[in-house]
């Protein structure tokens, strides 16, 4: 083997690489969510039950489950019912704005983070982080003064699903150190499949509008087989965009600094503008206004990183 060609294997092979390509993925779910036909409630449930269904074939995520205590088992579960409420709300923002605008909205984690965090870790809150919060609204309001003013109600689900990201983030790091992170994954799958049958029952009560058509389906709807194109992409979904970059996630976070993972994970949302202006060709419903902002609030994540590192 050539050095040239040994070069590039290990470039390929290294935690930085690989964060990234993960990264790249996880990207992809957006594209993925608006190429799906089904409202976001099915699309969730079915992504959620066929990751848990192939967890729970091994032994180690059943070891890992009967060892935890009854206190964790209860509180991993309570964070799989924020992560279904996180993805509810972030294809809900997918069907009723686009692909762009969701990936927008993530980038905001970090800023509810650095408020969230310290409330539930006891951690010591900085002044900084408040004024970089105060800094990121200017970029919020190009974002929505840069889209059609059909995508609000979408911009302002994205911007609950951004929230709730941050919370169950702080929760589960009080909790992962714990348990076998496999084994958390499942459970907290499973929890959230189960909280979405019992939201649906709740649902079918409700009355369906044009929003809410984005969310849920009719009753006689609500869990029919995936049908056609979906099918393929609800694999893709869960197995190649979840559960591969999960794995391979793990492995080069164990050779990576906080600050380095943390940096790449903040290039989500431009890996997921970038596709959707390739595959989508969402650029034509967005206007420059809502470029602009992106940049902005980017910059602001981008500074907060870097803070931390300091």
């Amino acid at each position: 083997m050539s050095n040239a060609t040994s070069s590039r294997f290990q470039f390929l092979t290294s935690p930085w690489a690989q964060i990234h390509f993960c990264v790249l993925l996880w990207g992809f779910t957006a594209i993925l969510g608006k190429l799906i036909s089904m409202p976001a409630l099915p699309l969730v449930w079915w992504r959620m039950l066929m990751v848990a269904a192939v967890l729970l074939l091994l032994p180690r995520v059943w070891r890992g489950l009967l060892a935890m205590s009854r206190r964790h088992l209860l509180g991993f579960s309570a964070v799989g019912v924020l992560v279904a409420l996180h993805w509810l709300t972030f294809y809900g923002a997918i069907k009723l704005a686009n692909a762009s605008v969701a990936a927008t909205c993530m980038a905001l984690v970090p800023i509810f983070l650095s408020f969230m965090e310290p409330m539930l870790t006891g951690s010591r809150f900085r002044r900084s982080e408040l004024a970089l919060g105060v800094l990121v609204l200017p970029g919020i309001a190009l974002v929505v003064g840069g889209t059609p003013d059909a995508m609000n109600t979408g911009i302002a689900v994205g911007v609950l699903s951004a929230l709730l990201v941050a919370l169950f983030s702080a929760l589960n790091k009080r909790l992962i150190a714990h348990a076998d992170a496999l084994s958390v994954t499942a459970l907290e799958m499973l929890s959230g499949g189960l909280f979405l049958l019992l939201l649906a029952g709740v649902f079918t009560y409700l009355p369906l509008t044009e929003h809410t058509t984005a969310l849920w389906p009719r009753p006689d709807e609500m869990f029919l087989l995936p049908a056609g194109d979906d099918v393929g992409y609800l694999l893709i979904l869960a197995f190649v965009c979840t559960l591969l970059p999960f794995a391979l996630s793990l492995h080069a976070l164990r050779r990576l600094s906080a600050y380095a993972s943390a940096l790449a994970v903040n290039l989500e949302p431009i890996y997921a503008i970038l596709l959707a202006i390739a595959i989508l060709d969402e650029q034509r419903e967005l206007h420059l206004g809502f470029y602009v902002g992106v940049l902005v609030i980017l910059s602001v994540v981008f500074i907060y990183s870097l803070q931390r590192r300091r």
